[in-house]
């Protein structure tokens, strides 16, 4: 048997996969923007990583759009649109947030459980999935917990705390010490956002 080569598996996507990876690559950029705002190597960095993650969320929102319209659907896409929505709307809001101002001990804690939180959700609706859609069509009536793509609600917060200045030391809430380590309050949003999306008693109709 002929073993699979790169490009048999490049044959094997779909456009709706390209829209998925076109996601993971804003995702990435978005990571990469953050870190070069923290090196100094590219002052607008933070804003750049603000711009991003939405431009994510267009792609991811039209790759299963698409998938559907051509029929498309696959294990493979499913499974690419978790790994990138990881990147996107899990890894991206957390470096943003860090290089944002929310760097403290505590904060890691949370931003950590936040990303745990968004790929257990992900997890979750991959095997869950075949069964919540219940029909032919194939799509997901309705999702249990939060989608992890509401996370650009918190990247809209961060840009416009961009916007206004209140990051760094400025970051809005100031900062707290429990114990020996720092806490912004702040960060408490993104450890509710993490456990809305684990919520299994939350349910939100799929458009």
């Amino acid at each position: 048997m002929d073993k699979p080569t790169h490009f048999s598996m490049i044959r094997d996507f779909h456009l709706a996969d390209w829209f998925t990876l076109a996601n993971a690559f804003c995702g990435m950029g978005a990571v990469l923007s953050a870190m070069a705002y923290l090196t100094g190597a590219h002052p607008d960095g933070l804003w750049w990583a603000a711009g991003l993650i939405p431009a994510a969320f267009i792609f991811d929102v039209f790759d299963g759009r698409i998938a559907r319209w051509r029929k498309q659907q696959s294990v493979l896409g499913r499974e690419l649109d978790s790994l990138a929505d990881v990147i996107s709307f899990g890894v991206a809001p957390a470096a943003m947030a860090f290089a944002a101002g929310l760097d403290g001990f505590w904060d890691c804690v949370v931003l950590a459980y936040f990303v745990a939180c968004g790929v257990s959700r992900l997890a979750r609706y991959n095997v869950t999935a075949e069964a919540l859609a219940g029909d032919e069509s194939g799509k997901v009536k309705y999702f249990e917990g939060t989608p992890i793509p509401s996370s650009v609600l918190l990247v809209g917060l961060l840009a416009f705390a961009i916007w206004q200045g209140r990051i760094g030391e400025d970051i809005y809430g100031g900062a707290l010490m429990l114990g020996n380590w720092q806490l912004h309050p702040l960060v408490i949003l993104f450890a509710l956002s993490g456990s809305l999306m684990i919520s299994k008693t939350l349910r939100i109709p799929k458009l």
